[in-house]
């Protein structure tokens, strides 16, 4: 499978918007957090900074996203990395984490929910670990670090 990567465009809101949606929906408490204004925090983050997010394309087919950035001037994030249904557990993933580690010798943060499990064993695979516990962050999401 061939893996190729395109800048993403302001069309592609909507379909990364509906990714950070399902995930809150399925791993969020929403008791302790005020779910429009999280939806609406989300919309607003993606419109403001879609040009620093990657299509990922597989065999010239639209995979998914992903946001790879620095966080500081010592740091990059990780801050989302998104697959359509699809496209997962076909090594798409693994793929995109190592082009990402090879991009940079500093550190890698991520944000993680503590129910995505499938997610964190990737992560702790690729190097990562639990940097800060649930108490820490939010009682629903680790920070995780490699390097």
């Amino acid at each position: 499978m061939q893996l190729t990567y395109q800048p993403a465009l302001p069309a592609d809101i909507d379909a990364i918007y509906s990714f950070a949606k399902e995930l809150i929906d399925q791993y969020e408490d929403k008791n302790q957090i005020s779910y429009e204004e999280v939806l609406a925090w989300v919309r607003k983050k993606l419109e403001r900074q879609i040009q620093e997010y990657t299509c990922i394309f597989a065999d010239g087919e639209k995979a998914g996203y992903y946001h790879f950035s620095p966080m500081d001037p010592n740091t990059m994030e990780l801050d989302d990395l998104y697959l359509f249904p699809a496209f997962r557990g076909r090594g798409i993933g693994t793929a995109v984490i190592q082009k990402c580690c090879a991009e940079t010798s500093q550190p890698i943060l991520l944000y993680v929910f503590q129910k995505n499990t499938g997610a964190i064993a990737l992560y702790q695979k690729m190097g990562f670990h639990i940097q800060c516990s649930t108490r820490d962050v939010s009682s629903t999401r680790y920070i995780m670090r490699r390097g």
